[in-house]
């Protein structure tokens, strides 16, 4: 009987903590890329998971963006069209970097 009201309190335990709302992960720190004639963009704490296209670069008929700098917790998989398309790289979390060869458009983080 002790095992069956112990096995009923962890349930519902269980059960009662499944039922908060989970708050969105953000990659904590910034994440920085060149773009256009020397400028450079910033995402502050992106979502995780969530595909982010970068204002600047969108249109196709512009430059795509470089230089990728990820100083965030997590990793930054950059993506060399928009909407996460086309040729992908991953940058380490706190760090990861590429040179101006890396072109990108987009950018999810993990």
């Amino acid at each position: 009987m002790r095992i069956r009201t112990t096995f009923g309190a962890a349930a519902c335990a269980v059960g009662i903590a499944l039922s908060f709302p989970v708050s969105a992960h953000a990659a904590d720190g910034p994440f920085l890329y060149s773009y256009g004639d020397g400028q450079v963009g910033a995402l502050d704490s992106p979502p995780s998971r969530e595909c982010i296209t970068l204002p600047q670069v969108a249109d196709e008929s512009v430059p795509p963006a470089h230089t990728p700098y990820n100083e965030t917790d997590s990793a930054a998989t950059v993506f060399s069209g928009a909407d996460c398309t086309g040729d992908y790289f991953t940058l380490r979390p706190d760090g990861g970097h590429a040179s101006a060869r890396l072109k990108l458009r987009s950018v999810v983080f993990s």
